[in-house]
């Protein structure tokens, strides 16, 4: 028994050589399907971890430690105190959350209105700190006119182009900022424009005012308070763990604090990488069912041209379960062999030709946006250890249920009727 199980992929790679044609072409049609699949997953991959790191720069950071109320109310009653921001800092600086940091980035936001001699807008008023602002958003690289807002300044603000259209301003024009202060009472602000960004993106190009954190925080009279320390790690796959570990140091005296991911701070963009990722699965199914065709194909096939070979093997003193393990090993053979190709073309493809990102500037005239993100016309594919053991265990899991059919096919052979096909 030991010894007839052992001969079984001898006789089963036997059988793949002996139908080269119909193996090579199998093999081929699998190949391009696995690297298709590997070159989807990365690119895909590659395009989403543009689209967040695009949108955490601009907006709250990978994950936000805010007021628990701030998210729905967006006002100073929700604010960090100093005492709080302390708090927030300190559970940021443990080691196991500080590794996966890269910036940390206070701001204090309001709901204002911009007023000029031409008229006056509703706008966000943002206060930053230049120096860290500089490292964690793209804004100042969208800078059109002017400077972006540095260390010292105070009675300086940057705007967006259409905010600069919508009231006739110029560089250097002065401008009343009106919000309600931390008292309740509605306090007005001068600054003058310093500098003027384009995003593409008109809700932020009409409505975002930057100026200097200290300056909102006095006006405001909220000193030393935040409404956000906006956090950047260095990888976005960080995310569930340094929330989970955030959430475990909390303690009572924390009960100020709350953590948000991305995924809650903006939802329409979370909602948008789920339905590309459906589109993406649609594609992978598709993918999958090529991989089964082919292989029950050439499984089957070769079951239905073998009948008197298998006769013979029964005849000998092969089981059924044994006849049905010789089909199942020939479609593994080939679903294994061909997964590998498939991925080292589909890596190696990748890596040649895209290793320094897809571009695609060449079919967009003017800043490409979605879901309220300005995107790069570039994508660098992303190639992740598990993404890859994922791939090879799918395709390892087809293979597997396309074999069965046919080894199945196999058992019902009559041994009998079998003798009488001609070989």
């Amino acid at each position: 028994m030991t010894g007839r199980l052992r001969l079984l992929p001898r006789l089963a790679l036997r059988n793949v050589r002996r139908q080269a044609r119909r193996s090579l072409l199998t093999a081929a049609a699998m190949v391009i399907g696995v690297a298709l699949l590997v070159f989807s997953r990365a690119l895909g991959d590659g395009a989403h971890q543009e689209w967040i790191d695009a949108a955490v720069r601009l907006g709250a950071g990978h994950v936000a430690l805010q007021a628990p109320g701030f998210a729905a109310s967006r006002t100073l009653e929700d604010r960090l105190s100093p005492d709080a921001v302390r708090r927030a800092r300190a559970l940021i600086e443990a080691p196991d959350v500080a590794a996966a940091v890269a910036h940390v980035a206070p701001r204090l936001e309001v709901q204002a209105l911009a007023s000029a001699a031409s008229g006056a807008v509703p706008v966000m008023i943002v206060g930053v700190d230049p120096a860290v602002e500089r490292e964690f958003s793209r804004l100042d690289g969208r800078l059109i006119a002017g400077r972006y807002l540095q260390a010292g300044d105070r009675l300086h603000a940057y705007v967006g182009e259409r905010l600069m259209d919508r009231l006739h301003l110029e560089l250097g024009s002065r401008v009343v900022l009106t919000a309600q202060d931390a008292a309740g009472d509605i306090a007005g602000q001068l600054v003058r424009v310093v500098g003027v960004f384009r995003t593409g993106l008109p809700e932020a190009d009409e409505g975002l005012v930057q100026i200097p954190l200290v300056t909102v925080q006095q006006w405001l009279g909220s000193d030393g308070a935040v409404t956000t320390l906006a956090v950047l790690l260095r990888s976005s796959w960080d995310v569930p763990r340094i929330l989970r570990r955030l959430e475990a140091s909390r303690t009572p005296a924390d009960s100020a604090l709350v953590a948000l991911g991305w995924r809650r701070t903006m939802p329409e963009l979370d909602a948008a990488i789920r339905v590309d990722d459906y589109g993406d699965y649609v594609f992978h199914i598709v993918l999958f069912a090529i991989i089964v065709l082919a292989i029950v194909n050439t499984v089957l096939m070769s079951v239905l041209y073998r009948t008197r070979e298998f006769g013979v093997l029964r005849a000998l003193g092969l089981t059924s379960r044994e006849t049905a393990a010789l089909v199942f090993t020939e479609g593994m053979m080939l679903t294994i062999a061909s997964g590998f190709l498939g991925m080292i073309l589909g890596f190696a493809v990748t890596w040649v030709f895209f290793r320094h990102g897809l571009d695609y500037s060449g079919l967009l005239e003017n800043e490409f946006t979605f879901s309220g993100v300005v995107l790069e016309p570039v994508i660098i594919p992303v190639f992740r250890v598990v993404q890859l053991v994922q791939s090879m265990g799918s395709i390892l899991a087809v293979g597997t249920l396309a074999s069965l059919y046919p080894a199945f096919r196999a058992t019902r052979i009559d041994v009998a009727e079998a003798m009488k096909f001609e070989a």
